[in-house]
C-alpha cells in the first residue's frame, strides 16, 4: 500500500473521529441546555400555582374586611385592582411587577387590619390571614427555587463552550424574579 495513501486514510479517520465527537459534544450540551430551560419553565409554572392561590384567596380577605371597614374602600379598591393586574400580566417581567405591585398593596390591606382590633378578633380573617402567610410562604419559596434555576441556566448559557451552542440555537436569556419597589422590600408588620 502507498504511504501517501495510508496516511490520507489515517487523516480522513482523524477527521471524521473528531466530527462526531463535536457532534456528540454539541447533541450533549443542547441537550443541557434544553433541561435547564425545561427546569426554568418548570419553576415559574409552580411559582404561578402559588400566586393564583393567593389570587383566589384575596377577594375573600377583602370581602371580610368590607364588612369591618367601610371608610377604607380606596384601599380595597386597590388590592383589586392589584390583583386583576398581578393575574393578567404576560411575559416573566410584567408578572414580576405586578407581583410586587400586588404585594405592596396587601401591605396597605394589612395597615387597615391593625386600626381594627374586631376586625382582628374574627375568625374568618384569622383563618383567610393564616392562609395567606402560609401562601406567601410558598411564594418566597418558589421565587428562590425559580431564582436558582434561572441561575444555573444562565451560568450554563454564559459560560464557554456552552455559550457558543446557546448562541447558535438562540437560547433566550430568562429573566431573575427581583424586588423593585423599596415599599416591598420592607418587613409586613402583622399583629393579631
Amino acid at each position: 500500500m502507498d504511504t501517501g495513501l495510508i496516511i490520507g486514510l489515517s487523516i480522513a479517520g482523524g477527521i471524521v473521529f473528531l466530527g462526531i465527537i463535536f457532534v456528540i459534544w454539541l447533541i450533549a450540551v443542547y441537550n443541557s441546555l434544553i433541561r435547564k430551560r425545561n427546569a426554568v419553565d418548570e419553576a415559574f409554572s409552580n411559582m404561578d400555582v402559588y400566586l393564583n392561590k393567593r389570587y383566589d384567596l384575596i377577594p375573600n380577605l377583602v370581602e371580610t374586611v368590607k364588612g369591618y371597614a367601610k371608610h377604607e374602600k380606596e384601599t380595597l379598591e386597590n388590592v383589586m385592582k392589584a390583583r386583576y393586574a398581578a393575574m393578567n400580566a404576560q411575559g416573566g417581567k410584567e408578572k414580576f411587577k405586578n407581583e410586587n405591585g400586588l404585594s405592596s398593596t396587601l401591605k396597605s390591606l394589612f395597615k387597615v387590619s391593625e386600626n381594627y382590633p374586631d376586625l382582628k378578633a374574627d375568625k374568618n380573617f384569622a383563618k383567610l390571614m393564616s392562609e395567606l402567610s402560609r401562601i406567601e410562604d410558598e411564594i418566597m419559596n418558589s421565587r428562590k427555587y425559580y431564582n436558582a434555576v434561572v441561575q444555573e441556566y444562565t451560568n450554563r448559557q454564559q459560560t464557554f463552550p456552552s455559550s457558543i451552542v446557546a448562541n447558535w440555537f438562540k437560547f433566550e436569556r430568562r429573566e431573575l424574579y427581583q424586588v423593585e419597589d423599596k415599599e416591598v422590600r420592607k418587613n409586613v408588620k402583622v399583629s393579631f
